[in-house]
């Protein structure tokens, strides 16, 4: 008898010197289960904690007159309980000290959450501005955007639901747009953007949940969208710099390219940076949280850092 566990049972034991199968049916077994049990560890354990920075120009200096601007992008948070993770993030911003801190909706996925959103907001310096949109998970979940807005507005925040705020940098403004959400709100682009007009801005930042709503703004052939763009009086599209989203999580698993799930109004855009002729840039953050399944493959979540002339 052998005490190789890949011995035939009841079979022959191979003669000295012969050459046995470089790998029998339960060897190839046990190191199928002991890649999965690998993979599904990272997925679940080690790749949802492992947060990174990203770091992003979003234009190039044209005039002498212009300031940067350096801003942060926190998306998806789908907030349950603040944590390690979360206590981690809050310290790398406040050690960049941006000039503002922006969070582009799923903060939290229902109202009974929004205690731990504030708990997660005290950590950040009170002193750095913050702009908010809201996602569909906020509406679905039921949460009342006026309390939803006093929680960003105790921290220094303002919510903003298709509204402007203009941030001052050594005498240029920065217009952040804020859209409602693509899939539960009621957005008003061009509302939103005549209201930012008015207030003069140097340049122009649009905050959109869904990258899909890309699409919709500055619809033409280029996104496969025939409905020319809903106008918009006194207002330029072509003066947005750049549009921020989430929404899709980086795909939460993607397997060597392939997103097997993304959610409605993700369009054709996963993460990573999207241009194309007639459109501001898009920009899709892979966002913090996870929903469904508590998982994360290939898709480790996001902070982005942004740097701009204004």
């Amino acid at each position: 008898m052998t005490d190789r566990d890949d011995a035939p049972a009841g079979g022959p034991v191979p003669p000295a010197g012969s050459r046995s199968p470089l790998i029998t049916r339960r060897r190839f077994l046990a190191l199928g289960a002991a890649g999965a049990a690998a993979v599904g560890g990272d997925a679940f354990l080690v790749e949802p904690r492992r947060v990174e920075f990203t770091r992003h120009a979003i234009n190039a200096r044209t005039s002498p007159e212009q300031r940067q601007v350096r801003f942060v992008q926190v998306t998806d948070l789908h907030l349950h309980s603040v944590g390690r993770l979360h206590r981690r993030i809050a310290a790398e911003v406040n050690r960049l000290k941006p000039d503002f801190v922006l969070f582009t909706g799923d903060s939290v996925d229902d109202k009974e959450r929004l205690p731990e959103l504030a708990s997660l907001l005290e950590l950040f310096d009170r002193r750095t501005p913050k702009y908010a949109i809201a996602g569909n998970r906020e509406y679905w979940g039921g949460v009342d955007m006026a309390d939803l807005g006093a929680i960003y507005a105790r921290f220094n925040g303002r919510l903003l639901v298709n509204k402007s705020a203009v941030h001052e940098v050594g005498g240029r403004g920065l217009a952040v747009i804020g859209l409602d959400d693509l899939l539960g709100g009621q957005p008003d682009g061009p509302g939103a953007f005549v209201r930012a007009a008015a207030k003069g801005a140097d340049a122009h930042l649009v905050l959109a949940h869904c990258p899909e709503h890309r699409d919709r703004l500055f619809a033409n052939s280029a996104f496969g969208v025939a409905a020319p763009p809903t106008p918009a009086p006194d207002f330029d599209l072509r003066r947005v710099a750049a549009v921020l989203s989430g929404h899709t999580h980086g795909g939460q698993v993607n397997l060597f390219g392939w997103t097997p799930i993304l959610p409605p109004a993700s369009g054709r855009y996963v993460r990573g940076w999207f241009r194309a002729p007639g459109a501001a840039p898009l920009y899709v953050c892979r966002g913090i949280g996870m929903s469904t399944l508590p998982v994360r493959f290939g898709s480790p979540p996001e902070v982005a850092v942004f740097t701009m002339w204004v």
